[in-house]
């Protein structure tokens, strides 16, 4: 710029402020002082706009943010936690919350931008979102280790439709119970459903203690509770999705789902390599690759 229009841009300046910022005279310039108290704001506020640039652009490389993520699997074990794992390895950075609910409450904290994405079971779609099938996983009847089916390598619906069983009542106890409901009905019966108020780990501990049976999906697995054993359910297989809304502009999501597909892709055309599971009750199956 020329000096001229320098000058002109600070008496203008001057006249909007109300205040000289420079005494002027034949041998230069030198700052008033309402001139100095000025240029001290002038420099922080220059240097807070340097910072917040920086702080925006290393939330556009995902090297900071923040993600919030919807769950309603276990994270003992499976895709959901190597996903993690891996994202984590990857942007340090970024700082992720991981909160349970059933389906119908993360899909509306996604729709209100309280949520980034949501891990659900099944593949329909859900207005207003995106949805991508990831991953499957088996699904497990829970039994006490002294129960006559412990010693089998699976079981069938038919060999417990007249078993009780107890559910949580909070996420996804209600899902867990209209999934008995549905495949115990379609054989003719009518189950035995009690709900409990206590958390996954006490479900599974009531369990062991002969008070009713639970089903569970692949990844809780992995979670060791003395005094039960995981048996699959013959032919039941439970697809997991991801669900998000398009319209969320955050770059740690966008970077989260691209990882979870590729993830996905390399895991469908892995061979499955699974341990048998043990012949008796004595310890959960330890699961390793999911199904797709």
């Amino acid at each position: 710029m020329q000096e001229s229009a320098i000058s002109r841009r600070i008496r203008d300046l001057e006249d909007r402020l109300g205040a000289s910022l420079f005494h002027r005279h034949s041998g230069g310039v030198h700052l008033t002082v309402a001139g100095r108290r000025f240029l001290q704001r002038a420099r922080q506020i220059i240097r807070n706009l340097g910072e917040g640039a920086k702080i925006v652009n290393a939330v556009g490389r995902v090297k900071d943010g923040h993600l919030r993520i919807g769950i309603f699997s276990s994270l003992s074990s499976g895709f959901l936690q190597e996903l993690l794992k891996s994202f984590h390895e990857q942007h340090e950075g970024v700082e992720f919350q991981v909160l349970d609910g059933n389906p119908a409450e993360h899909v509306a904290a996604i729709r209100q931008f309280r949520l980034d994405v949501a891990f659900l079971t099944g593949t329909h779609e859900w207005p207003q979102c995106e949805v991508d099938h990831l991953w499957n996983e088996r699904v497990f009847v829970v039994l006490p280790d002294s129960h006559p089916l412990a010693g089998k390598d699976e079981v069938s619906w038919h060999e417990i439709v007249h078993e009780k069983f107890i559910v949580m009542d909070s996420a996804p106890g209600q899902e867990i119970h209209d999934y008995l409901v549905k495949h115990v009905g379609s054989l003719g019966h009518h189950p035995r459903i009690e709900s409990q108020f206590v958390g996954r780990d006490s479900l599974l501990t009531m369990v062991g203690l002969g008070t009713g049976l639970t089903v569970t999906s692949e990844a809780t697995t992995a979670t060791q509770i003395p005094g039960i054993c995981y048996r699959p359910i013959i032919g039941e297989v439970l697809p997991f999705s991801a669900v998000w809304s398009p319209k969320n502009d955050n770059p740690a999501l966008r970077r989260f789902i691209s990882i979870a597909k590729v993830q996905s892709k390399r895991q469908a055309v892995m061979p499955m390599n699974r341990p048998d599971p043990p012949p008796s009750g004595d310890g959960p199956l330890q699961s390793r690759d999911q199904f797709q």
